[in-house]
């Protein structure tokens, strides 16, 4: 299985994040999984690389020209594809991923979540998409989803759409039994 992992390019002030970033690695290399992501040696995206490589696992990265030396682009990764832009880079992750996991992150993290999420509620794709909710960081984002359902603006069904947890093997089961 490949998954995707939508995360902050940069590193979080609780250290809890990247702890759970590094045991979800030793998971996706017990697991066979390879991991897709935006391509970045720093951040949290760095850590995810980093861990998931040093155990000898795949990692392919996808990382647009303009962002090569901000998120400086990780150069020992099984592969890195450039791209021109952040559309071409967000649809190269969908086509290589099987699932969609979504970590801490900041704007970009969100757009790449709603998008994502908005793709499968016009019909686009049908593949999972999971929040592992560390240490609550998704816990108003959760509630303003719900609140929008509440609202009549988002609806309930569309809302089911994204799967959360604060365990890894809640969403590892939803994932294994979305994908078959």
């Amino acid at each position: 299985m490949r998954v995707c992992i939508f995360c902050g390019g940069g590193s979080s002030n609780n250290p809890e994040v990247e702890k759970v970033a590094k045991n979800l690695m030793k998971e996706f290399h017990h697991l066979g999984i390879e991991l897709v992501y935006g391509g970045a040696s720093i951040g949290i995206m760095g850590t995810l690389a980093n861990e998931l490589l040093a155990r000898g696992g795949r990692v392919t990265g996808v990382i647009p020209e303009k962002l090569m030396t901000r998120e400086i682009a990780h150069d020992q990764l099984t592969e890195l594809v450039v791209v021109t832009g952040m559309h071409e880079r967000k649809k190269l992750m969908y086509d290589r991923s099987d699932a969609f996991l979504i970590l801490p992150g900041g704007m970009g993290t969100l757009d790449e979540l709603f998008e994502i999420l908005t793709w499968k509620q016009l019909g686009y794709h049908s593949k999972p998409i999971a929040i592992l909710n560390i240490d609550h960081y998704y816990d108003s984002l959760l509630a303003f989803l719900d609140h929008a359902v509440n609202a009549g603006l988002v609806k309930a069904k569309d809302r089911e759409y994204l799967f959360h947890s604060s365990e890894w093997d809640n969403i590892w089961n939803y994932f294994c039994e979305s994908v078959k």
